[in-house]
């Protein structure tokens, strides 16, 4: 089987970050191979920068068993999905004055690095789906969260009809078709989760309809010691920020506050950043530190790549599908 990916960064990849990169690469696949499962956080604009092309492989072929990830990634796969002919690329972006950008912004564009997001195409074209969604399940006195309202969305089809670009190259139909576990704390945070708010606001819609962030939390501490025997549950971090920092604490809130002491800690790290300790910043901080806080064990495989994680990511996958 040819392996280029492999062979490439094998042959070059060989000190600092890039041997960090290779290093960890071979750890998640170790991982895999020994049985354990793995949860990929995702944070920043990781789905605007169509991360998707290559994580809904990873999903497919079970490379990934649950996803924690922000409000607007878990949206922005979607918008991609069903508006990409209409985004721009801005590839001057330093380079825009204050009049450029408010020119952009009454134009609907709204930017994102070098990348602007249609709204009218993107939002709205969710929005009317999504909001019929909410409000038969409250009218049916049903309650589900953020991503399970998404998956009913994607499978129902009624998205099918705006497809722009190929349904593989998206991670949340992937994910939906699989019924993968996904939290997202602090969805509120988020286009969705604006909308969701204005429509409570205007009496519409009932804030209780969409489950919570400390649900979440409830329903990740159900699920990881459900999963975390034998080889146990990984975590490889995207970023940093609520995605990572949300779900790493379930594993010191079942051992501390449940009382669970053979609550297994997480069996391999790895983060993707370019975040710095220096600054006091816990998405920077290196891996040793998450010991003192009941996260890691001592013997756990850790790694940190501090590189752009749209640069890593993609390379790092296609290792772990290529030896996995």
């Amino acid at each position: 089987m040819s392996k280029p990916i492999t062979e490439f960064i094998e042959k070059y990849y060989l000190h600092f970050n890039s041997a960090a990169l290779v290093d960890a690469s071979k750890g998640y696949v170790a991982h895999l191979k020994d049985g354990g499962k793995m949860m990929i956080t995702l944070a920043g604009a990781m789905s605007t920068a169509e991360i998707g092309k290559i994580l809904a492989e990873m999903i497919r072929q079970d490379k990934v068993h649950i996803i924690s990830c922000t409000g607007a990634n878990l949206e922005e796969d979607l918008m991609n999905l069903v508006a990409h002919s209409h985004y721009k690329r801005v590839p001057n972006y330093r380079d825009l004055t204050p009049q450029e950008e408010w020119d952009l912004m009454e134009k609907g564009l709204n930017r994102v690095t070098d990348t602007c997001i249609p709204e009218e195409e993107a939002f709205r074209r969710l929005q009317e789906h999504i909001v019929k969604i909410w409000k038969d399940a409250e009218a049916k006195g049903e309650r589900f969260f953020p991503h399970e309202y998404m998956y009913k969305m994607i499978l129902s089809g009624v998205l099918e009809q705006y497809y722009e670009i190929p349904r593989e190259n998206s991670w949340m139909i992937a994910a939906a078709e699989k019924n993968l576990p996904i939290v997202v704390p602090g969805w509120e945070d988020s286009t969705m989760g604006n909308i969701f708010s204005s429509y409570c606001i205007k009496g519409e819609l009932k804030p209780s309809t969409v489950k919570s962030g400390i649900e979440y939390m409830m329903y990740l501490a159900d699920w990881y010691p459900k999963n975390s025997g034998g080889k146990g549950v990984g975590f490889f971090q995207v970023g940093g920020g609520i995605a990572g920092d949300f779900p790493i604490c379930v594993v010191p809130m079942l051992y501390q506050d449940m009382e669970m002491t053979d609550t297994p800690f997480w069996s391999y790290f790895c983060q993707i950043s370019d975040s710095t300790t220096s600054y006091g910043s816990y998405s920077g901080a290196v891996p040793n530190e998450k010991i003192t806080w009941g996260k890691l064990d001592i013997t756990t495989p850790k790694f940190i790549v501090e590189s752009d994680a749209t640069i890593c990511a993609p390379l790092m996958f296609s290792y772990i599908l290529e030896n996995s």
